[in-house]
């Protein structure tokens, strides 16, 4: 008898002991009853324009999260009224709640407006194993910029996996800005433990916060962007499919950053943003896709000025150097129209004369004993000019275009048989040769800087207080070319502005502008407009390329739009006939369809 009764009381003593330290489910329960674990999110960084504009903010939202395990019979209907859903939704939200943790706070409904969670708080006691969390959207003064800002979604279970700092619910940058600078925008979470009653409604600080740990709320970015150029280039290039770069030639600083068609930041923001997302990427016109650095096309004419530059730094041109052309009848590149002939650099800039550049392309061949060396002498001085790679912009999605290696075309026509009649359609920046806009624009401050280019970037500074800046210093490039050489080259692109048909709709009667036109072939459609420029002629203060697909000419819509951001961007506005007619027809030109009228 004293045997049975020592093997009950041990059987007693290890359940007990099971039950009181070895398993925390009970202590759990009773923890529950009591303590609530809330996890507060810190406010995202703002962004900023480069002359303190704002151009991101935070607005506040409330998430509705619920305890599996404290879940009491409710009114479904009338929680499902409050909140202006379906019963459906609700119920999944609660099914996938459990199936993660019946102990764990999982979101149930996202995203409550303001108003919705006033008339939630009044009602909440009803509904054990329910609460509010303040969460923050993202709010865009300005609806622009969108392929540079990015936008924020939730994580999914791969990024949680890669960083134990996100968790099931929270939210991250996903491209843009928001998702290059997300450590200095999300800030840090913190986590505040809070005494409820039986009614589920707070009643105070456990322990008087003193288990609590501070949220720090994310830096500041000062962009580089200048939001009226920003605005001004969108409404420009509405109903067109291209892009537009500007940057400040001295500094690299990016002042515009289009991709068209572009799309409404702010419809990526809220419980809309799923359903907005799926139209947008359904999109035929694909308005996400970010063609100012992720599409790459052949630059045309404008790539002449490239071809000019590294004959006369090889010394196959100079000031006398002139060269014959034969109009359409020239051969082995026909010209496009008649012109004076023989012709010089300038002038051949001017006339945008093709022969002329296929001369300078095949001289540079000519100089060095074999193609291959002369190929890739002109090659490496592409690479200075950033051109065939990724130049670093600081947002994910960047082309880094093509310049054709020699080991291609020994794969296409064998070794030791091609030439530079065999590839001389790069002279005049068709065929294998793809550049991006952004390069485009950058090529355009190397030439208005004479020969480097700093880093073009986005971002001027984080603020990580109120009282520390942290100002970001980029890399200077250097081509390598005297500053000598960029002379007649600059002096021909003011001749394209001023001297050619592209002077009634782009010349400025108080700004000189230097720039280069570029019809660039497409076989399914129109021809691409294209143009690159930059202003004043004596320190410039601003660079860009505009690309328009399916424009016909350059002169036709790229130059004229970009005599627009630049009159804009230094005089801050457009008056007088060019704003109520070259301006008018700019804006108003519609160009989705792809096939034009010649």
């Amino acid at each position: 008898m004293g045997a049975i009764f020592i093997l009950v009381a041990l059987i007693f003593i290890v359940k007990l002991f099971r039950l009181q330290v070895i398993d925390s489910s009970y202590k759990q329960y009773a923890t529950k009853n009591v303590l609530r674990r809330v996890v507060t999110y810190p406010a995202r960084g703002l962004m900023y324009d480069r002359n303190g504009k704002l151009l991101v903010y935070n607005k506040a939202a409330y998430d509705l999260l619920v305890t599996p395990r404290e879940l009491e019979v409710f009114d479904t209907t009338a929680l499902c009224a409050m909140l202006d859903i379906e019963k459906e939704e609700l119920i999944k939200g609660i099914n996938r709640a459990k199936k993660y943790s019946r102990y764990k706070s999982s979101v149930v409904v996202k995203q409550i407006a303001q108003e919705t969670y006033a008339v939630l708080q009044e009602k909440l006691y009803k509904y054990p194993g329910f609460y509010v969390q303040t969460r923050t959207l993202r709010e865009y003064p300005y609806n622009t910029a969108a392929h540079a800002l990015g936008y924020v979604g939730e994580v999914n279970q791969s990024m949680i996996n890669s960083d134990p700092y996100y968790s099931q619910g929270d939210y991250i940058g996903i491209l843009g800005l928001e998702k290059a600078y997300e450590k200095e925008l999300r800030g840090r979470k913190g986590i505040n433990f809070f005494l409820v009653d039986v009614h589920n409604r707070i009643k105070g600080p456990y322990r008087e916060g003193r288990n609590d740990t501070l949220a720090l709320i994310g830096s500041n970015i000062t962009t580089t962007l200048d939001a009226d150029l920003q605005a001004y280039a969108e409404y420009l290039m509405q109903n067109k499919k291209g892009s537009v770069v500007a940057i400040e030639p001295a500094t690299g600083e990016v002042l515009a950053f289009l991709s068209a068609p572009t799309y409404n930041p702010s419809l990526l923001v809220g419980r809309a943003r799923g359903d907005n997302y799926q139209k947008l990427a359904n999109d035929t016109l694909q308005p996400i896709f970010n063609r100012a650095i992720g599409a790459s096309y052949m630059p045309g004419s404008t790539f002449k000025l490239v071809n000019a530059l590294i004959g006369l730094h090889e010394g196959v041109l100079n000031e006398y150097t002139k060269h014959a052309c034969s109009g359409t009848v020239s051969r082995p590149i026909r010209c496009t129209h008649e012109h004076i002939s023989p012709i010089g650099v300038r002038n051949a800039i001017r006339e945008s004369c093709n022969p002329f550049f296929w001369n300078t392309f095949s001289s540079i061949f000519q100089k060095y004993p074999t193609a291959r060396e002369g190929f890739n002498v002109w090659k490496d001085h592409l690479q200075h000019f950033g051109l065939g790679q990724r130049i670093g912009v600081g947002v994910v999605g960047e082309n880094g275009g093509n310049v054709p290696k020699d080991s291609y075309y020994d794969h296409y026509y064998g070794k030791g048989r091609w030439n530079a009649m065999t590839v001389r359609s790069m002279a005049i920046g068709q065929g294998e040769l793809l550049i991006t806009p952004f390069q485009l624009a950058n090529l355009a401050a190397i030439i208005a800087n004479k020969g480097y280019y700093v880093a073009p970037h986005l971002v001027r500074s984080i603020w990580i207080n109120e009282n520390n800046q942290q100002v970001i210093d980029y890399p200077k490039n250097e081509t390598g070319f005297s500053s000598e050489t960029f002379d007649m080259v600059i002096d021909g692109m003011q001749a394209v502005v001023e001297e050619s048909n592209v002077r009634y709709n782009t010349k400025l009667d108080t700004i000189t502008i230097c720039g280069k036109t570029g019809t660039v072939q497409n076989p399914h459609g129109s021809d691409h407009s294209v143009f690159i420029a930059f202003a004043p002629k004596e320190n410039p203060q601003i660079a860009l390329s505009v690309y328009v697909e399916h424009g016909v000419w350059g002169s036709r819509y790229a130059a004229p739009i970009a005599s627009l951001l630049i009159e804009k961007y230094l005089k801050g506005e457009v008056t007088g006939w060019r704003k109520d007619i070259v301006e008018e027809k700019m804006a108003n030109a519609n160009l989705l369809n792809p096939i034009q009228p010649d």
